[in-house]
């Protein structure tokens, strides 16, 4: 299979949240994916996490559940969307309307060494997402789609699964808060709950 082209990470979470407004809620998974998300705009409707590898897309359907008249955003990696697989059989069995799923897949855990992921080795996570029942999926590497994209995950009816393959590339570390308490509070705050 030819290797699709790749996005540079940093700028495709800079799109994915841009002109966010005070209705999209975001869950960003641990490492990259939060830092990405703080360095786009420290916001108090993101919710970062800083562990619970293969908890952001729970997290994320829990959330989206119960504020159904918002739109949820989980942005996470490959390696921990890897590690929390059977979440995506609940997300398709319950599909929300307003889920939306984007992986970072830089086959590679970025966390622990940059050592390859199965991504890298074959394993099609949009074809899981689709075999697991959520309708909407895609899988985007090019800048020329990347407003495709941000428009599925921003707009389309879901539940949506987007994997957009970026480089694997390293970026300076931008760092969301890490008290957990104030995070939870700040977002609880900000939803008016």
């Amino acid at each position: 299979m030819p290797r699709l082209p790749m996005l540079d990470r940093r700028a495709a979470v800079a799109e994915l949240l841009k002109n966010r407004g005070d209705d999209l809620l975001v869950v960003a998974g641990l490492g990259a994916p939060a830092w990405d998300c703080t360095a786009a705009g420290d916001h108090d409707l993101t919710f970062p996490l800083w562990g619970a590898m293969g908890g952001a897309v729970p997290i994320g359907l829990g959330l989206a559940q119960a504020q159904p008249e918002k739109r949820v955003l989980v942005v996470t990696g490959d390696g921990e969307m890897l590690m929390g697989l059977g979440s995506l059989t609940a997300v398709g069995a319950r599909k929300p309307a307003n889920l939306a799923i984007v992986v970072l897949d830089n086959e590679r855990y970025g966390e622990t060494g940059m050592q390859r992921t199965n991504t890298g080795r074959g394993t099609n996570l949009a074809a899981v997402a689709k075999a697991a029942g959520i309708p909407v999926v895609a899988t985007v590497g090019s800048p020329a789609r990347l407003d495709e994209a941000v428009s599925l995950a921003r707009t389309a009816r879901g539940p949506v699964f987007v994997t957009l393959k970026i480089e694997p590339a390293e970026h300076e570390l931008v760092l969301p808060p890490r008290d957990g308490v104030h995070l939870t509070q700040r977002f609880r705050a900000a939803l008016g709950v």
